[in-house]
Order: structure tokens, then C-alpha cells, then sequence
């Protein structure tokens, strides 16, 4: 019987982008099973790779979740983790040296390598026959570690996906969006939520947005609850039902999101419109809001126009400036950080733009 063929890709991945996708599948084709595995050890990775990092660290169970899902259709791909444990440490400090932080700071400490080796051999239990890579150095290691594997390079030179995972680190994942692959997209999608009482402009203003930026908005599903079922009835159990359906159609836009996606109202306000319609409070709907996490908030006040469309009820000025404060008491309660936004319809699409901007630079 033929021999079966063993191969091994290996890295931290922190972040994955499609130069490791390639790498990975091309390895893939080569070997009758691969192991991909990811490597990990989270205060290393907090003091040398996040160091003054744009991006947070990435927990190892995400990048696990990354590759499952990339690797989902490859029969003979097989991830795991493996903890690098022994981190030698030549130095107490870590120095930041700009670009060249991560080189100075990987000088100071590194993994030891006899021990991943001896970890991933036990994990494999088969002669590895192969060793995929990117990067040619590691040659000296790999001969003295697995000296019967054969170490492969793959597009060491990153012609085809001109990216470094140090990159992505350094400069942020909405600057490299094209080398995320679909599956890493969602989880660096910025996300930005409209608020308001009734009649602000929050569903104008996110659909103008979405089309400005070339993305998806998530729409009020409070409003399409009720056109759905042609009622203008209010029940408590209403309000839960619409901060789910939400949150669904939340988690599918980002799978979607070109950078940035834009959310009509949250869990705070139909909080806030349980309490105004039927004056409950439900502690179902304050839990959904605590799991929250905006990264921008754009309040729009009520100096436009209330405009009556069969459904909202809050029309008095009185009223509405009542609502105003009242859905801005909520919002301090939780902790949210809002920009106000005021003016006519060109106003607030001009300054909402303004901080999308800004964020999408940060």
C-alpha cells in the first residue's frame, strides 16, 4: 500500500489574512492529511505582538474557530492548538522601536522550540513528512528539529498576497480589508448603532449611510414586527421578541459588512419604548443591552420634524423632548458613550460621516 503523507503548517496566526489561506491550501493538495497547527501563549502574545498593536489580542479558540470554518470542505485537513510553554527571556522590558518593534521585543523572548517540536510530534504520532512555511530562515530550525522532514516554502517573497500578519497588527484590519479572508471579516467590522426617539431620522440616515459607505444597514425590526402583523396593539412579550430578531439580523450583517455596517436602534431603546408604550421595565431586554458592544453611537435629537406614519405616538413637543432625555438617561445608565447629533437631514448624514470617517482610520 502506498504510503500515506504527512504534512504540518504551523504559526501563531495572529492575524489569519489570505496569505496563510493560500499557503494552507496549496499545502493541503500536496500531502494526504495536514495538520495545521496553531500555536499559542497568551502573555507572550499580550507583551510582544500586541505591543501597541491597533488590534486586541486574539483569543486562540478564535483562531481556531477561523480555520475550522476556512478549512470546513478539506477532508484531510485536521487544526489544533498546541500551547508553547518554556518562553526563554533575555531581557525584562520589551522596547518599542516603531516598525521594528516586534523583531527587538521577539529578540528579547522567544518560544522554545525543542519543546513545540515535542509537543506537535506527540500530537501527530506519524513521521511528518513535510513542513509548510512561509519563511525561509526557519530552515535551521526545522533541520535540527524534524531532520527527515523536508521544509517547502510557499511564496516566501508574498507575491501573490503582498501581507504580513505584523501588518495587519501594526496598521489595523480595515487597512488590509481585501487580504482578510471572509471568514476573519466579520469579527473586524466596525460597527456603528443609530438612536433616537421616535422620528429623528435614524432609518433615513442608516440607509444613507450604508449606501455611502457600500454596506449593509441592519433596519428597525421593532417597525417590521408590527407592519408584519398589521397590529398597532403593544404586548410585553413583544419587545423581547424584537431585541432577538435584532440581534439575528446583527450577527448576519456583519458576515456581510464591507468595513463597516450600520444598526437602526438597539437594545436599550426598545427598552426605552417598553417603558414608554406599557411603563415595565424588563430585565430581560437591560441583560440583551449589557452584551452590547457598539463601536460607535450616533444619538440624533428631535429638532427635525415629527412626521406621523401610522405607528409612532409621541408627536407633542412636550412629549418628545420628554422621550429625548429620558432615552439619554438610559443610555448614561449603561455607560454609553454617544455623539449627539442635531440639525436638519444634510447636517447629520455630514457630521455622522465625519465620525465614521474618524473611525475607520483609528
Amino acid at each position: 500500500m502506498k504510503k500515506e503523507t504527512i504534512g504540518m503548517f504551523g504559526g501563531k496566526f495572529l492575524i489569519v489574512h489570505k496569505g496563510h489561506v493560500h499557503a494552507m491550501r496549496k499545502a493541503a493538495a500536496m500531502v494526504d492529511k495536514l495538520y495545521l497547527i496553531v500555536t499559542y501563549n497568551v502573555m507572550f502574545e499580550r507583551e510582544v505582538y500586541f505591543h501597541k498593536s491597533k488590534i486586541a489580542p486574539i483569543a486562540v479558540e478564535q483562531r481556531l474557530r477561523w480555520w475550522h470554518e476556512i478549512t470546513k470542505e478539506l477532508d484531510n485537513v485536521h487544526v489544533y492548538a498546541i500551547e508553547e510553554t518554556n518562553i526563554k527571556k533575555n531581557a525584562d522590558t520589551y522596547i518599542d522601536v516603531g516598525t521594528n518593534a516586534y523583531s527587538q521585543a521577539h529578540a528579547n523572548a522567544e518560544p522554545d522550540w525543542q519543546s513545540c517540536a515535542d509537543r506537535i510530534k506527540a500530537l501527530i504520532r506519524k513521521p511528518i513528512d513535510f513542513i509548510f512555511s512561509s519563511e525561509p530562515s526557519y530552515s535551521d530550525y526545522f533541520d535540527d528539529l524534524y531532520p527527515k522532514t523536508r521544509h517547502i516554502v510557499i511564496d516566501a517573497d508574498r507575491k501573490l498576497y503582498p501581507i504580513s500578519a505584523s501588518q495587519l497588527r501594526r496598521d489595523g484590519a480595515i487597512e488590509y480589508w481585501d487580504m482578510l479572508p471572509d471568514a476573519v471579516k466579520p469579527c473586524f467590522a466596525k460597527s456603528v448603532v443609530i438612536v433616537g426617539t421616535e422620528s429623528t431620522g435614524k432609518t433615513t440616515l442608516a440607509k444613507n449611510l450604508a449606501h455611502r459607505y457600500d454596506t449593509c444597514y441592519v433596519e428597525e425590526a421593532g417597525r417590521k414586527f408590527y407592519e408584519e402583523i398589521n397590529a398597532e396593539i403593544v404586548l410585553l412579550e413583544d419587545f423581547p421578541q424584537i431585541a432577538y430578531e435584532h440581534k439575528y439580523h446583527e450577527r448576519q450583517a456583519r458576515k456581510t459588512a464591507n468595513k463597516v455596517y450600520f444598526v437602526d436602534t438597539e437594545a436599550i431603546t426598545t427598552q426605552f419604548f417598553s417603558m414608554a408604550y406599557l411603563g415595565i421595565r424588563q430585565s430581560i431586554l437591560d441583560e440583551i443591552a449589557e452584551l452590547q458592544d457598539y463601536d460607535l453611537w450616533l444619538f440624533l435629537e428631535t429638532d427635525i420634524e415629527w412626521v406621523g406614519d401610522g405607528l409612532r405616538s409621541f408627536g407633542e413637543v412636550q412629549v418628545r423632548d420628554k422621550n429625548n432625555q429620558f432615552l439619554k438617561s438610559l443610555l448614561n445608565e449603561f455607560g454609553v458613550r454617544y455623539h449627539i447629533i442635531s440639525g436638519n437631514y444634510d447636517d447629520r448624514y455630514d457630521k455622522a460621516t465625519d465620525y465614521i470617517d474618524k473611525l475607520l482610520t483609528k
